[in-house]
């Protein structure tokens, strides 16, 4: 009876552990599941910079893959990769605050709030990062609101 319990216990963790990675591999910003456009997450933090991730050192967190730049960032990463992951996603922080709208990023493109990372949109003439800095807090506030409607 003991086996059976365990058995059934661990099929249902999995299970779950599954649609967690499932549903955010649909909701999340990727490319053939690579975040951020293959740009290293925690050089964002460390050298205050985009730098792009190399295929040598990649590690995965709840179905997500991130690239690296090197051993070492891939390590911090593994370490505590929340910490490193981008806010709602990986999409558009003031698209997110002001329409609620998943809209694609410049990974150079970003901002780290209260050791957080936010990505923003700028292409087109159409710098995000500027109109965000003008209400950041009203539009980090609703990002929040809207990214927790989408993820339920």
């Amino acid at each position: 009876m003991k086996k059976l319990v365990l058995i059934l216990f661990v099929l249902t963790s999995v299970a779950s552990f599954s649609q967690n990675d499932a549903k955010r591999i649909a909701l999340y910003n990727l490319e053939n599941k690579v975040a951020i456009q293959g740009y290293d997450p925690v050089a964002y933090f460390k050298q205050n910079k985009a730098i792009k991730g190399k295929n040598d050192f990649t590690a995965s967190y709840m179905g997500v893959t991130y690239k690296f730049s090197s051993a070492g960032n891939k390590d911090a990463f593994v370490k505590n990769p929340s910490s490193y992951e981008p806010q709602f996603g990986g999409w558009c922080a003031f698209a997110m605050g002001d329409s609620g709208d998943k809209v694609d990023v410049n990974p150079e493109t970003f901002k780290i709030i209260d050791g957080k990372l936010y990505l923003f949109y700028n292409a087109f003439f159409n710098n995000t990062l500027k109109s965000w800095n003008k209400d950041e807090a009203n539009l980090k506030a609703k990002a929040e609101v809207n990214w927790k409607k989408i993820y339920k």
